[in-house]
Formats: structure tokens, sequence, C-alpha cells
């Protein structure tokens, strides 16, 4: 069975280094996990615990005022704050929030061990999250619940998880800008999810129209498997269409087996997505080794341009998929990227 992902926004971790920032006295640079976080100088020390808010996260103004610098407050899912960015301060990238442990509410905590346990739910921190592109009346229900929702780990976060499997080879592919769009063959059933929501059948909506153009109800049925089949939606409208495209691509970058709850190889993904005429996320490498490679360095190699735009287009990031039969994947989003942007 695999594993289900499931994105932890503010947790306790240690402080693993204090970097100065050229010509700053007043804010430096403090390590947490693979992220560099600036604050004021001489606030923590290496080993301290605090609490790390990742960036996406929603962070209540009754949490952190200061992050609203005065103004009013946005507001997302009713709760006034506001989202969590990549900035640069002094020219030093800023990757995340630290607030001290006196935040949290009294607890019987194992301060022997704390570090990764999920504070998110007592603080009132969540994941931001861009307008729903449905509403439940485009809905016949929520994801469904035998397929894994598409997502990938940061490698800031699990680099010292991930870099033990590096003697082993990684497909690497670019990971695109759009919308999540998975469509699914279950015991007779075909259907049409977004991010959320699996969709009513509509000749309106781009997800079930995609669908209809490579003819995939049809094509899963022959296959006679119960899969899922997942990729990243773009064009005109999605996400700010970055690689200016007038018409929607879909783009395969995984498929899974609902039957065992595990995701096909990178190999086998190739092979099905060409059996069936469908087009993969743009794969740069299939038999790359990471062996010796950092946490920066992937990040270094995040960076560059996309393959699906125009040449001056930055490319949103990397994603790395080992090739056995066991999940391992996770991706690097390009500083560069979020940095123009502006998330």
């Amino acid at each position: 069975m695999e594993e289900v992902y499931v994105r932890k926004m503010a947790t306790i971790q240690a402080v693993n280094g204090v970097y100065p920032i050229e010509g700053a006295d007043k804010i430096c640079q403090y390590g947490i996990q693979g992220w560099r976080v600036v604050d004021q100088v001489g606030k923590y020390k290496v080993g301290d615990f605090v609490v790390f808010a990742e960036v996406d996260s929603w962070i209540p103004t009754t949490l952190a005022p200061f992050l609203s610098k005065g103004k009013e407050p946005r507001v997302f899912n009713e709760i006034p704050g506001e989202k969590l960015r990549t900035i640069r301060l002094r020219k030093a990238l800023s990757q995340g929030l630290l607030l001290p442990l006196d935040v949290l509410p009294e607890n019987d905590w194992n301060w022997d061990d704390p570090e990764g346990i999920d504070v998110s739910e007592l603080l009132g921190i969540v994941k931001w999250e861009p307008p729903p592109e449905f509403t439940s009346a485009d809905a016949k229900g929520n994801f469904p619940s035998y397929i894994i929702k598409t997502d990938q780990e940061r490698v800031q976060t699990c680099y010292g998880d991930v870099s033990r499997y590096f003697d082993q080879t990684f497909e690497v592919t670019e990971k695109c800008e759009g919308s999540s769009m998975t469509v699914y063959y279950r015991d007779g059933e075909f259907g049409v999810a977004s991010r959320n929501l699996d969709l009513k059948r509509s000749d309106e909506n781009t997800y079930w129209k995609m669908a209809v153009q490579f003819d995939l109800e049809n094509k899963l049925k022959a296959l006679g498997k119960n899969i899922a089949i997942q990729g990243e939606l773009c064009g005109p409208k999605i996400c700010g269409n970055i690689y200016g495209h007038d018409v929607f691509y879909w783009f395969v970058f995984d498929v899974f087996n609902i039957d065992t709850f595990s995701y096909y190889t990178p190999a086998d993904r190739r092979a099905l997505t060409k059996e069936l005429g469908l087009v993969d996320v743009p794969v740069l490498k299939t038999e790359a080794s990471l062996a010796g490679e950092t946490c920066e360095s992937l990040l270094t190699m995040a960076d560059g341009y996309s393959v699906l735009g125009t040449t001056d287009t930055r490319r949103e990031g990397l994603v790395f998929k080992a090739n056995t039969a066991e999940r391992i994947s996770f991706k690097a989003v390009s500083n560069l990227y979020l940095e123009k942007v502006k998330e």
C-alpha cells in the first residue's frame, strides 16, 4: 500500500544552522531542514526548537499580526491573515516563518524528541489554496477516496529521508504549471476529477472536454483495469498560462493502480501513455543518478527554462521519481521561478 503524503504546514523543528547576511547586522538566515528563513540576529541558536511554518501556509493575524505590515489583513476561509511567500530580505532568500514555542497552547509535549510534531491544527494554520475552479454544483462528490490525490513533497522537507535512495536511478521530469486532472476507470465506472472534486459529466468544462478529446472512456474500458491517470491540464486562463498556449494540453505524470493502491513505475507509466496515445510531462532524464547531490544542488538544478513555452519561460521546477516499485518521489521547485511569479 502506498503511503499517503499529507503536507504538514506547521511543525516543531530544530534550528540546524545560523547564517550571516552580508551587509546586515540585525537579521540573519536560520536553517530549518533544507529551508532558509530570515529573522532577527540572536533570536535562536543551533539546536533550538521552534515552530516552523512552510511557504504556502495561511497564517492567522492573531498569531503573527506583523505579517500584514500595518495593513488590513486578507481573508482566506473566513480567517483574517496572510499567505507565506518566498521573499528576499537584503538579497537573502527567506522561505517560511519561525515562531517561538510559547505560541503553542499548554500541552504534555515530549520535549526529549518533539521534532516533526504537526502543530498546524493547534495554531489554526492551513494550506493556502487558490480559488476553486469548480463549485459543488459542478461535482457529484469529493475526490474519490480510492485514489491518492496528486502532490509531491518538497526536497527541502524530505531530503534527509530520500537521500538514502540516491544509489538508485531516478526519472527527472519538468514540473508543469497548471491544474491537476485525474481520469479513472473502476468497476465499470468512468470519471473525471479536478484536484478536489469528482466532476459531473459535462460538455462545458475543459476537464471533460479533454477526456473526450483523447477518447479516454473507451480506451480505459478496453484496457479493463481499475486505474487512474493523473496529469496537469495547461492552457488558456489556467494558472496564468505561463507557456502562452492558445489551446489546452494534458500532460500525464502518474498512473495509479486502484486495486493495489499503488503507483506505476515511471517506465510502466511511459509505456501506458504511449499505448493510449497520451502525452507525458516533459521527461528530461529516465536514468538519472543523484549520487553526491545535495538539497542545494537539486534546487539549483531545478532552475532553468521550460521546454513547453518560449525560450525565456522559467520552469516551475523538477520532479524526481525513483525507478523502483517502491514509491520514492519528491519535487524541487525553482526559487527563481517562485520569485518571478511571486507565488
